[in-house]
């Protein structure tokens, strides 16, 4: 296709715009209103530009492929250099084109609307410069910037994995105007109405509905939505919590729980957010016991209905997100068929008519005012004797069939109580991808900061010393930048088994117990680091401007969404006994012997001076050091665990008082497991690399996470003799070397999470130096 010299003017920037393949609505109108003013563009020009400017029918790929070709063959005709800006490109290319002697390419106000074109376009910064130009001419050595001790742009590659260029898509979308929240804004109402909004502008991108199939509006990828869930936690976390209940949780156990009657009537609403709905599971009598829920749902065999009701005040759904703005709700209540309880099963409920007033039987009161998230309308609910058609029912692990009676593929209530619930385990995988980016947030603005403000001065200096500098500071921030690579690929693990086993597939329970973990263990960090952040930037790290206030009010709840952090650990706790039952059941007298030899090889080891007080640094540094004491450790904490339930069972205890006796054994066991994952993940993404600085510098990270967490669990492994008192003090000291060799490329761990200075808002966070 030939383009005229006006359009090729301005072609390499809409190349590169739409290699990013998002355009905001802010976006959109500046671009078009750019266009509209450049009067040396013909009107057929013009109307093509616009056209190529419509989010809802991007350029396809034979017009993307005529781009590059009309690029390509008229930078041929010219000697072109990677230092030339894309301005200048263009300018050339159209001079070129329209014959040397036509001077309005030289013209400055052609070129000043060109500028503000790619300012409006996004597209002026070094990235896309070099990606534009090694496509162009692939063959050709491309300059990068100047050479670091490992380049941040690569390790960002590396943590931000296979779902890379959604993850950018997501980020460039939220880094837009349209999608900010001023820190004025503290008035819920305001709030509430702003970021629904806001989550209405994602359905649009098609981002709701993502997770579902392609019939339904969506791109028929659980792992993808994850992505963008994890994405859309550097930016405003109210609007991260209503995407996450409106498309993860009130979508998703349509999709899950529901059949295609149910998807094929609402599914597609849902996901472009006609349909606003809510998850009404948790009551305020019953939170985590989610079992006991009072809520009924009693079928009515005269006219095949059902009924939800809430027979006490305590059996109204509690804390529900979005049931102020919902027109109907995932209720979960006991299913009575016949006068026989079949457990708990999920029936859609309507809330509110066309007029947003809410039906007859339904009651519903706002939750006022919360710590943080006031830009989420969490509510409680309550039903008098609401009747549905028996349709509504999500029927996908139980029903009622044409005769009136109860069926189920699975005839265990208990099975299938935890089938239903685990099909809904994509929240927590989720949010421990949300609590790592909110972590890894607070990082990037406390060792920015850390490296711009300056506390006392040493005798023989001149000028007062950076707060990194001291090693009391880096011990503080150090070790949970460590944990959050760890968790990095910990959770990129987690997030490839969950859309392996998506749909129900056996795997599925192994997801169950890890994203149970990993959720616990990554919304703790957050909490931690978030606090320990805001600390280490003193006073300053208390001002609203700086983020940490709003981080910390709007991430707390994470340690108790998705279900309470300490009762999740005692559910890793259980499948990882029952894991070890069942080893012992299928394996019979071997299991056994491998048992005994296990705990066996555990006591030698312990035993054995050469390791135990062995406190070379590179024994230490080594992975087998490592990886022998986290696994060590878990070994230990499962076996003394299941050896002290044996004991209980012999002496005649009842379960529930033996599962008391041993409850913070299950924790610290849970804990230890999911820390060894960790540790496994990090080690086997180190193996998968090639020799690089990029390598070494994770190296570094995984031997300050692995130490750091030995060290400061040094009292068991103390107790339990797998070190001395020397080694322990050894370890500290490799410690003090390792943060010292992290020291000088602090701001490049940092800037490797990719998060962009307009979603780093804090004022602090900006380099001196």
């Amino acid at each position: 296709m030939k383009y005229s010299p006006g359009i090729i003017s301005v072609l390499p920037l809409f190349y590169i715009g739409w290699s990013d393949s998002v355009l905001s609505p802010s976006e959109m109108k500046s671009i078009q209103d750019k266009i509209k003013g450049m009067d040396f563009l013909s009107y057929d020009d013009q109307y093509t530009l616009i056209s190529w400017t419509d989010q809802k029918n991007p350029p396809s790929e034979e017009t993307f492929k005529s781009w590059l070709d009309a690029i390509k063959s008229q930078s041929a005709q010219m000697k072109v250099s990677d230092k030339i800006s894309l301005v200048d490109l263009g300018l050339q290319m159209a001079k070129t084109s329209s014959g040397a002697k036509n001077e309005i390419w030289d013209a400055p106000k052609v070129r000043k609307s060109i500028e503000e074109l790619e300012a409006a376009l996004g597209v002026s910064h070094q990235l896309s410069k070099l990606s534009f130009y090694q496509s162009i001419s692939p063959e050709a050595e491309h300059e990068i910037e100047e050479e670091k001790a490992f380049d941040p742009r690569a390790m960002q590659s590396l943590l931000d994995g296979p779902y890379a260029p959604l993850k950018e898509k997501a980020k460039k979308l939220i880094m837009d105007s349209f999608f900010d929240i001023s820190k004025e804004v503290r008035d819920k109402e305001e709030m509430r109405n702003l970021v629904l909004d806001q989550v209405k502008a994602l359905a649009r991108q098609g981002y709701g509905a993502y997770a579902y199939p392609e019939e339904y509006g969506g791109a028929n990828s659980p792992g993808g939505n994850t992505a963008i869930f994890e994405t859309l936690a550097m930016g405003n976390i109210s609007l991260l919590i209503k995407f996450g209940v409106q498309f993860g949780l009130f979508g998703g156990a349509i999709f899950q729980l529901g059949t295609k009657k149910h998807h094929d009537k609402y599914l597609k609403d849902t996901g472009t957010l006609e349909l606003a709905g809510c998850f009404a599971m948790t009551e305020t009598g019953h939170g985590s016991n989610v079992r006991d829920l009072e809520t009924t749902a009693v079928y009515n065999p005269d006219d095949k209905t059902i009924t939800v009701h809430s027979p006490t005040v305590a059996a109204g759904k509690e804390y529900i997100g979005n049931a102020l703005h919902s027109k109907m709700a995932v209720v979960f209540a006991q299913l009575m068929v016949n006068n026989k309880n079949q457990g708990i099963h999920a029936v859609l409920v309507p809330l509110r008519d066309e007029k947003h007033e809410t039906l007859p039987g339904i009651t519903v009161k706002d939750n006022g005012y919360k710590m943080g998230l006031n830009g989420v309308d969490n509510g409680r609910i309550w039903f008098d004797n609401v009747t549905v058609p028996l349709e509504n029912l999500l029927d996908k692990y139980g029903g009622i069939d044409e005769n009136g009676n109860y069926q189920s593929s699975i005839k265990k209530e208990s099975k299938r109580f935890f089938t239903m619930l685990g099909a809904l385990v994509g929240g927590r995988v989720s949010l421990a991808l949300a609590s790592n980016t909110a972590a890894k947030k607070s990082l990037d603005i406390a060792i920015r900061y850390s490296l711009k403000r300056r506390q006392f001065s040493n005798l023989n200096e001149d000028q007062e010393t950076l707060i990194l500098d001291y090693p009391t500071h880096q011990w503080r921030l150090f070790p949970l930048m460590a944990k959050s690579y760890g968790l990095t690929f910990a959770t990129e693990t987690l997030r490839e088994k969950f859309a392996g086993a998506y749909g129900g597939s056996e795997e599925m329970r192994e997801v169950e117990t890890l994203a149970a973990g990993l959720k616990s263990y990554a919304s703790w960090h957050a909490t931690d680091t978030i606090q320990e952040c805001r600390e280490a930037c003193g006073g300053k790290g208390y001002l609203a401007e700086n983020e940490f206030a709003d981080l910390k009010a709007d991430t707390d709840i994470f340690t108790t969404f998705e279900g309470d952090n300490h009762v999740l650990l005692q559910l890793v706790a259980k499948a990882l006994l029952t894991d070890l039952k069942q080893e012992f059941n299928d394996g019979g007298f071997m299991a056994v012997a491998r048992h005994v030899l296990q705990r066996m090889s555990s006591s030698v080891l312990t035993l054995n001076p050469v390791n135990t007080r062995n406190t070379n640094a590179e024994h230490l540094l080594s992975i087998d050091f490592m990886q022998s004491a986290m696994t060590f450790r878990s070994q230990k904490l499962l076996f003394s665990l299941s050896d002290r339930m044996r004991s209980f069972i012999g002496k005649k205890l009842a379960p529930p008082e033996i599962f008391l006796r041993t409850q913070t054994h299950m924790v610290s066991l849970a804990k230890a497991w999911v820390e060894a994952f960790i540790f496994e993940e990090f080690v086997k993404k180190l193996n998968s690399l090639p020799e690089s600085k990029e390598k070494e510098a994770l190296r570094i990270m995984l031997q300050i996470f692995s130490l750091h967490a030995i060290y400061e669990d040094k009292g068991w492994f103390l107790e339990n003799d797998f070190i001395s008192g020397d080694k322990s003090k050894a370890i500290r000291k490799v410690l003090n070397k390792l943060m010292r060799q992290v020291r000088p490329q602090a701001h490049l761990y940092v800037e490797a999470f990719g998060i962009p200075e307009v979603l780093r808002k804090a004022k602090i966070a900006t380099f001196a130096e």
